[in-house]
């Protein structure tokens, strides 16, 4: 009765131990809200229908170049920068498997053996010399310890500590899933705006290099004229200099081309070479149109900000997993196997059999900075992680916003270029040949056609403006990686 009752003192003890150490502060609560306050639908949008969005249009539909198809279809096999985020997405996911693993016992096996002998006097020494194995055989000296056996360690979940952090895990996991969809919507826009920009940079080559031709036309005319005292040395230094301004000109846009096709090939994974396009239809494309549905539709097609919300959750549950160090474990332990101090003894007796089992509740109680300084560390990246999600949602209305914005703006600048260059291509013909009748001078045909080459070129880029706009709201809306 008497050893009861000391070990129900014994228990009532390590119980008061216990409630202390089961104390832990309050995490800051988080709750995102943001994303209940997104306008329903966006002021400047292009088309009344609600019910469609461009962003579950799979990308080899959105593109129709098969040139281009090809072109993001390398990229998606070679570029590292894809190929990384796979391998974050193989880590991520063996991190879940690890923690995984820590919910159940690990059991080993141990072989292993020593040989030790004790100093004569000591406790253990002299206790050697006197034992003996069975009446009349002495212990050997020095005695030998041989053994072979399973082990078992298992840290009992009783607070659902592991399979919070196991939850976290996977959130993460999830989390660089949605990484790497972002990474293939950001890379498959990418190659697409850099082959627009080159076919926009063969078509300015191609400006120039008529541009000379018309100048070289009018540096003879005025040679001509000068030697029939109908112009000036002034004029022919003029369109020399002029020519040779045009053909510095063609020189940096090929080195432009030679650089813009390099990064084309760095998003392609491979060494420079030429990239294989037809320029002559770029002028002629028409830009897709795009539905931009409404706001809400963000929150499931952007996966930065899928991603942004995947790491909002796992913070949170690292909150919750570090408040749980504040509470006592419980650890068990075993090992079962073969133990003596001969190696032909370990299988010739069943008194050879050894096994121990031990569990243990611990907890801290004195001294938990360290736990706490990891607890307020969490419950501070949570927050934080609350902050990130919502500026993603807010940067991603935005983006969407502006685009739609320069689609409607960058269509009416086109038609206005288009039509300003047409009119000056006009313009050409006719001061050439009042300066060739001597009815104008040649300062009104060097200012016509160096407005004309400007003109033109200003429609390349509005062109190249108006495709790359479209690929932009595209990405904006979530599209691209499916």
């Amino acid at each position: 009765m008497k050893k009861i009752i000391n070990k129900s003192y014994f228990v009532l003890a390590a119980l008061l131990l216990a409630i202390p150490s089961c104390k832990a502060p309050r995490e800051t609560v988080v709750n995102g809200g943001i994303e209940k306050n997104v306008p329903l639908s966006y002021s400047n949008a292009l088309t009344a229908d609600s019910t469609k969005n461009e962003a579950i249009t799979p990308w080899r539909e959105f593109f129709t170049d098969p040139v281009l198809v090809g072109l993001i279809e390398e990229g998606l096999h070679n570029n590292q920068d894809l190929l990384i985020t796979l391998q974050e997405v193989e880590i991520a996911r063996s991190g879940v498997a690890g923690i995984k693993g820590s919910l159940f016992p690990s059991i080993g096996y141990e072989i292993g053996g020593n040989l030790k002998k004790n100093a004569r006097y000591t406790s253990d020494g002299a206790g050697d010399i006197g034992s003996e194995i069975k009446p009349g055989k002495k212990l050997p000296i020095p005695t030998g310890d041989y053994r072979a056996g399973l082990t078992l360690d298992w840290e009992v979940d009783i607070w659902n500590k592991i399979r919070t952090e196991k939850k976290a895990a996977v959130a993460r996991y999830l989390s660089t899933v949605e990484g790497k969809n972002f990474v293939l919507s950001n890379l498959i826009a990418e190659i697409a705006t850099t082959y627009y920009q080159l076919l926009s940079l063969d078509n300015q080559l191609d400006i120039v290099e008529n541009y000379i031709g018309l100048q070289e036309k009018a540096l003879q005319m005025t040679k001509v004229q000068k030697e029939a005292a109908a112009a000036t040395e002034l004029a022919v230094k003029q369109f020399e200099a002029e020519l040779a301004k045009s053909k510095a000109s063609e020189f940096a846009i090929r080195q432009s081309i030679v650089e813009k096709e390099n990064e084309m090939n760095i998003l392609l994974g491979r060494y420079p070479q030429p990239i294989a396009r037809d320029k002559s239809t770029f002028i002629s494309i028409v830009p897709n149109t795009v539905y931009s549905g409404i706001p809400s539709q963000l929150l499931q097609n952007r996966p930065d900000i899928k991603q942004a919300e995947y790491d909002l959750q796992a913070a949170k549950l690292d909150v919750k997993a570090a408040r749980k160090e504040f509470y006592p474990s419980l650890d068990i332990s075993a090992a079962f196997g073969l133990e003596a101090f001969r190696p032909d003894y370990l299988v010739k007796t069943t008194k050879s059999i050894a096994y121990n089992a031990t569990a243990g509740l611990a907890g801290p109680l004195i001294n938990r900075s360290a736990i706490v300084a990891r607890f307020k560390e969490a419950d501070a990246k949570q927050v934080e992680a609350l902050y990130q999600y919502e500026k993603t949602i807010l940067q991603a209305y935005i983006d969407v916003s502006n685009q739609l914005s320069k689609i409607g703006n960058t269509d009416k600048y086109y038609n206005l270029k288009l039509q300003e260059s047409e009119t000056l291509e006009k313009s050409i013909d006719i001061s050439s040949q009042l300066f060739k009748n001597s009815r104008a001078d040649y300062l009104d045909v060097l200012t016509v056609q160096r407005d004309a080459l400007n003109a033109k070129m200003d429609l390349i880029q509005a062109k190249e403006d108006q495709l790359n706009t479209v690929v932009n709201i595209y990405k904006s809306l979530g599209g691209g990686w499916q």
